[in-house]
């Protein structure tokens, strides 16, 4: 079996305690075959479900759940043909449905805001006809005034001139009028979009569940680092982190409580991690990330060990559960024209080190990527 699919497997972190697994009496799982194929086809959910957003009808909970119980089946079918046929056609059917809901959630949301861009329109179309309407009766009258000029008769001209001016001081006091309430609604209007536009750029970039900010947003911030540091080199440090033996968490007491961890970890993150240009995001089920502007290795290694003495050192209560847990790490500094992808890959590489040798530590990457481990 070839690395890649060993290194998949073993970042999904499965349970592979099903009857279909033969485990060792030995605390050492025994490591499943599966084909590249189906390898493939794990690999393209896994990295759906880091991308997932809350769709109406579907959490995103939900959905990881149901892609995690997918993958596992896929993995439990190899040397069954009948059964692996049947986990694929579930693949499918759940693929197409959900699609179908997630793109009209994307419909919706977009005919949403045309909506209101096309109400601002027709207002301020409303607006511009009444104001052409107005301007059409003083030309009216404007034209009547020259004709009584052209008619030599002093009385038509003294009657003409009169309507004429009372007409123009009204027509101008109407505009004035009319002028103030349209930029008081036009502002009005512009705020309520402002308004909804940030909220649906927020919802775009924050996970719903921990309120950190999402993979979406992680990747814009890492790219404009990269920019920046292509720019003008200055000190830019990433920490990816996971909660140690999560799916025992899962498995053990419930999502629910699951879920009251990752809010509970992002909280101490958002507590340590809170200076300005400070990210803290979910980038996977249980693995996060902090970007840290104008950090050295050694002031991030100072700020991870402070996150680890604090998670450490609580007991989080739910209920009359005391749960404890730990996180591991990697930690990498931004080098001069490294890629972004170069950057996450060697924290996350570090991450893997930090799991490897124990957990409950962090791992610090100091050389680049070479060439051999990009290909």
């Amino acid at each position: 079996m070839k690395q890649w699919v060993i290194k998949l497997l073993q970042q999904l972190d499965m349970s592979f305690s099903d009857s279909s697994f033969k485990v060792d009496s030995a605390p050492t799982k025994k490591m499943p075959i599966i084909n590249e194929d189906k390898a493939t086809l794990i690999y393209l959910m896994d990295l759906y479900n880091k991308h997932l957003f809350e769709v109406e009808k579907h959490s995103i909970r939900k959905v990881r759940d149901k892609l995690d119980h997918m993958a596992k089946q896929l993995v439990a079918t190899e040397g069954d043909p009948a059964q692996a046929e049947k986990v694929l056609s579930e693949v499918r059917q759940f693929f197409s449905s959900y699609r179908i809901d997630e793109c009209s959630y994307v419909q919706n949301s977009f005919d949403d805001f045309k909506r209101i861009v096309w109400d601002l329109a027709e207002q301020f179309s409303d607006e511009f006809q009444t104001d052409s309407q107005k301007d059409k009766n003083l030309n009216e009258h404007l034209q009547g005034l020259k004709e009584a000029v052209e008619s030599n008769s002093l009385e038509t001209l003294r009657v003409k001139s009169r309507e004429f001016i009372n007409k123009y001081i009204e027509h101008q006091q109407v505009k004035n009028d009319r002028r103030q309430k349209r930029i008081s609604n036009v502002k009005k209007n512009l705020d309520t979009v402002k308004k909804q536009l940030l909220e649906a750029n927020s919802s775009l970039n924050v996970d719903h569940l921990t309120s950190a900010f999402n993979r979406k947003c992680f990747d814009e911030q890492i790219k404009k680092y990269v920019q920046l540091n292509n720019l003008n080199t200055a000190d830019v440090t990433l920490i990816i982190l996971d909660i140690d033996y999560f799916k025992k968490i899962n498995d053990t007491y419930g999502h629910d409580i699951g879920d009251f961890i990752l809010v509970e970890c992002v909280r101490i993150m958002k507590s340590i991690f809170y200076h300005e240009g400070e990210i803290v995001s979910r980038i996977g089920g249980e693995e996060f990330a902090v970007i840290l502007p104008q950090h050295s290795l050694d002031d991030a290694m100072a700020r991870a060990d402070e996150l680890q003495r604090r998670i450490r050192s609580e007991a989080f209560v739910q209920g009359n559960l005391k749960i404890r847990f730990t996180v591991s790490m990697g930690i990498a500094q931004l080098f001069e024209k490294e890629s972004a992808s170069d950057w996450v890959k060697r924290a996350d590489t570090a991450l893997y080190q930090s799991k490897n040798s124990g957990r409950n530590q962090y791992t610090v990457s100091k050389d680049k990527v070479k060439e051999s481990q990009v290909a």
